[in-house]
This record gives C-alpha cells, sequence and structure tokens, in this order.
C-alpha cells in the first residue's frame, strides 16, 4: 500500500484544520465564490453577466462598511448610529478633487487627483472627522452617545446639501444635484490588461482622460480592497488595542481602573471606523461617477448597523455574511418580490388579483407597497432564532449563553422562593 505523498498530505491537514474551524470554513466558501461569480453570472444570465458583477461589487461596499461599523460596535461596544455621515465624507472628498466641480466654486480651480492618492486622503478626512466627532462626545456613554452620532449623522448630508448653487459661501457641493462626471479610476500599465475587461493599455497614473473601466475592473478592485481590509481588522483585533476594545467594551470602569486610557481607545475606534467609511465612500464615488446627499440618509446608518447585528457583533467574517445577506434581501429579493408575487399568483391560478380595482392596485402594487414590511419580518424572524447573530465571536456567543443560564437560574429562584 503506497503512501500519500508529502504534498496530499499537507492538503488533507490543511482541509481538516479548515473545515473544523468555522471562521476558517467562512473566509473559504467567501474566497470560492468571489472567485467563481464572475462566471456564475456569466452562465446564468447568457454570456451578459455585466449587471449582476457590477451588483457584486456595490455589495463590496457594503461589506466594507460593515467592517469598519464593526469596530466601533462590535469591538468597541459604541453605539453608532450616524456612520453613514463618514461614508459621505469620502465619497464627497473623493468627488471634489476628482472632478471639474471645484472650478465653479470659489476656488475657480479645479483638481484631478488620482484614485490612488485619494484613497488615502478620503480615509485620512473621515479618520479626522471621527476624531473631531469624538472628542467631545466620548465621554458620554449608550443612548446619549447614540443620539449624539444620530445628530452627526443628519448634519453631514444637509450641509453638503447647503453647499450648493445659491449658498452664500458659494457652489461648492453641487447642492442637491450632487457632484457629477467624477474621475474613474486608472490602473498602472504592469497590472492593466484583457484580466481586467479591457484591452492592454499604458496608462499614465496622471492621465485623466476616459479610462474605459468594465464592471469587472470594479469587481475586482473592491475585491482587493475588502481584502486588505480584512487583513488589517484581523491585525487590529489581534492586538493590544483590540484586546482594549474588548475590555472597554465589557466594561469601562473596569478598564479605567487597569490603567486604559479609556477616551483614547474609544477615540481611536471612532477615527479608525470612520477611516473605513472613507475608504468606502471613495470607491462608491469613483465608480458611481456621481455624490449626491440623498445617497447618505439615516437609513444607510440603520441598514450598516443591522448587517453587523444580524452577521454577529465583533466577528468579521460574520459581519461580512451579514452584509451580504442584507444587500440580497434589500437590492435582490425586496426589489424582485412583487414580480416574484405575480408569477407565484398566475401559476397558481389567482391572475384575477393582478387587476386593479376600486379599493386595490393590483398585487404588483400591493406587494411593494408592502416591501419594509417584509424586510421588518424577516429580520424579527432571525433574531429570535439567532439572537446573537448568524456567526457571532466566539467571546460574544459565550457572553449571550452565560447571561441566559444566569437568567434561568435567577427565574428559578425567583419561583421557588
Amino acid at each position: 500500500m503506497s503512501r500519500p505523498s508529502p504534498r496530499s498530505d499537507l492538503a488533507m491537514r490543511w482541509a481538516m484544520g479548515t473545515f473544523k474551524d468555522r471562521n476558517r470554513t467562512i473566509y473559504t466558501l467567501l474566497i470560492i465564490g468571489v472567485l467563481l461569480w464572475p462566471s456564475i453570472a456569466d452562465v446564468t444570465t447568457g454570456g451578459s453577466g455585466n449587471h449582476l458583477v457590477s451588483t457584486a461589487a456595490d455589495a463590496g461596499v457594503y461589506v466594507l462598511l460593515a467592517i469598519g461599523l464593526n469596530v466601533v460596535v462590535g469591538f468597541a461596544g459604541l453605539l453608532d448610529l450616524g456612520y453613514a455621515a463618514f461614508f459621505a465624507i469620502g465619497a464627497y472628498t473623493y468627488g471634489l478633487l476628482a472632478s471639474g466641480q471645484l472650478s465653479g466654486s470659489p476656488l475657480h480651480h479645479e483638481f484631478h487627483l488620482p484614485f490612488w492618492v485619494l484613497i488615502l486622503v478620503a480615509m485620512f478626512v473621515a479618520a479626522a472627522f471621527g476624531a473631531i466627532l469624538g472628542a467631545p462626545t466620548l465621554r458620554l456613554r449608550g443612548d446619549y452617545l447614540a443620539i449624539v452620532t444620530l445628530g452627526f449623522g443628519e448634519i453631514v448630508p444637509r450641509v453638503f446639501r447647503f453647499l450648493g448653487a445659491g449658498s452664500p459661501i458659494g457652489n461648492w457641493t453641487g447642492g442637491v444635484n450632487g457632484i457629477s462626471a467624477i474621475d474613474p479610476p486608472h490602473l498602472p500599465a504592469f497590472i492593466s490588461g484583457p484580466w481586467f475587461g479591457t484591452p492592454i493599455q499604458v496608462v499614465s497614473p496622471f492621465d485623466f482622460s476616459d479610462s474605459n473601466w468594465a464592471p469587472m475592473d470594479y469587481y475586482w478592485l473592491i475585491i482587493l480592497l475588502v481584502a486588505i481590509c480584512i487583513v488589517l481588522v484581523t491585525n487590529l483585533y489581534n492586538s493590544r488595542l483590540g484586546r482594549a476594545w474588548m475590555a472597554v467594551r465589557e466594561d469601562e470602569v473596569a478598564a479605567a481602573a487597569s490603567g486604559i486610557n479609556t477616551v483614547a481607545i474609544k477615540l481611536l475606534a471612532f477615527s479608525i471606523g470612520a477611516s473605513f467609511a472613507g475608504f468606502a465612500g471613495c470607491f462608491y464615488g469613483a465608480k458611481l461617477s456621481l455624490v449626491s446627499s440623498e445617497n447618505f440618509e439615516f437609513i444607510v446608518s440603520v441598514s450598516i448597523l443591522i448587517m453587523v447585528v444580524l452577521g454577529g457583533m465583533g466577528n468579521i467574517p460574520g459581519v461580512i455574511v451579514g452584509a451580504l445577506t442584507i444587500y440580497i434581501v434589500q437590492f435582490f429579493v425586496l426589489t424582485n418580490l412583487p414580480d416574484y408575487a405575480v408569477a407565484f399568483s398566475n401559476l397558481v391560478g389567482l391572475g384575477f388579483l393582478n387587476q386593479s380595482g376600486p379599493g386595490w392596485v393590483g398585487l404588483h402594487d400591493e406587494v411593494q407597497r408592502l416591501n419594509y414590511i417584509v424586510f421588518g419580518l424577516i429580520l424579527v424572524v432571525v433574531m429570535l432564532i439567532r439572537p446573537q447573530g448568524l456567526f457571532p465571536s466566539r467571546i460574544r456567543e459565550q457572553e449571550l449563553e452565560k447571561g441566559t443560564a444566569e437568567e434561568a437560574v435567577f427565574d428559578v429562584r425567583e419561583a421557588s422562593d
């Protein structure tokens, strides 16, 4: 009987180790899905899967946002209800510095800086605003901090809307029209090629003509950005700073008594979380080529928070799964739900429900009105089944199990008394 080769033995040990660890299993399945998705999109659409690839790139933006908010909510335990404000700051930073918008401002000069420079600028600008917001407010706790962040999230989009045409200090942001005709990114010549959906061409990083980016280009770019963020956040989680965040999350008084500067630690969490939102905002502005204040309303902050809570606070792969799940439900299932309802009614012989009449607008429009009710019911059911989230961190899961056990013991003692 022949012995297995060292290479096959190593592969077997790796596979067994991977599927014994939940997080490694999730990462492995996500990587396989990412690599196969363009081919799946082409097969399912008959070779015209650009729309599905572009949708996946949009989903990657929300994954970035969820990873960043997880630093604030999941690691440090700070409730942030205005996270979309930092997303807007990153997007507007790129829009102002990569378009002709400022030529009509009091500066009368436009900037067209490269995407690869502005993605760092957007991160630092968003982090700076995170520090500016956090410095005077992070002595607050719980609901009071949530109200302050909520106010900040409401103020920022309205400031961008106010700084448009007719503003007493000039047209800076385009107002309700936003900023359009934003420069797309350019890839260095050594990685431009047919694997990015465009012919091989030498592109100078300071050439701001149309680069004809395809959806596949943005797809691989967002995959690269998400991978970088996962590595960074994982290292932060395993560092002394990550342990300090968890200590503050568990008991701020005990953490302070242990010598941790709780205000500085929370300020770092706010700034780092905001920087990821700026990162995502820069990509968002580049891909959409349009930045408008309507895209950064309160519902965006709530959606990202739902992604973090549903996926499992404090667990990076869980948060990624939560972000993808909520994105699919919001932008695919709920969007197509009216059409599904019409098709199902025709299939079971209830086609008369599709006809409008007195007091009835038709099944399609009626289901469309109920979209958010359906979404709410889905969230309620999931939270009842998995109150700790789909894939919570091991520490968080143990805390919840311990808390449930303590409540059960307390109820038993009360009943016996």
